[in-house]
């Protein structure tokens, strides 16, 4: 997954220029509670295609953040549970590869958290309880809906 990420004003970053963003962004407010967070959201095309968005979003608790994505054009999908499921392993492969990074260059503590666009409500309820056990398989925090803001709102916005 060497693609490339899009800043929030729409710069084009490589994966080390995006974690020097993120750690001088941290480096501004060196003492603040920072999170980093994933999330993934997708489009229907079709019956059979989707695009999908993974954002990465550095949250500096109690004062704003950034964020940052990237697209995955066109993925086939065979409905609502494979296109959710599709959802959560671009998080946790994002996740798996970013968080490797981050700790490799980042000296800031940061919580780390992977959001998923699943709520108790609606269609995708069901599908809870399976995929924050996918989650859960790679020791991540997550949030749901309505607390999952980089999967609902972030990544939401660019698909």
């Amino acid at each position: 997954m060497k693609d490339n990420f899009f800043s929030s004003d729409g710069r084009t970053l490589d994966q080390q220029k995006m974690v020097e963003e993120i750690h001088d962004y941290m480096l501004l407010k060196p003492n603040s509670h920072y999170k980093i967070i994933v999330g993934s959201d997708s489009q229907p095309l079709n019956y059979q295609n989707a695009d999908f968005v993974a954002a990465i979003v550095v949250h500096r608790v109690g004062n704003g953040g950034r964020y940052f994505w990237r697209r995955l054009n066109n993925a086939r999908v065979f409905g609502l549970r494979d296109r959710i499921l599709k959802e959560v392993i671009l998080s946790l492969e994002t996740s798996v590869e970013i968080l490797k990074i981050l700790k490799e260059n980042i000296s800031i503590e940061f919580d780390f958290e992977v959001h998923v666009d699943v709520g108790a409500n609606g269609k995708t309820s069901e599908l809870i309880s399976e995929v924050t056990g996918m989650i859960r398989a790679y020791n991540f925090m997550f949030k749901t809906k309505p607390e999952s803001y980089a999967a609902s709102s972030v990544a939401d916005k660019h698909v």
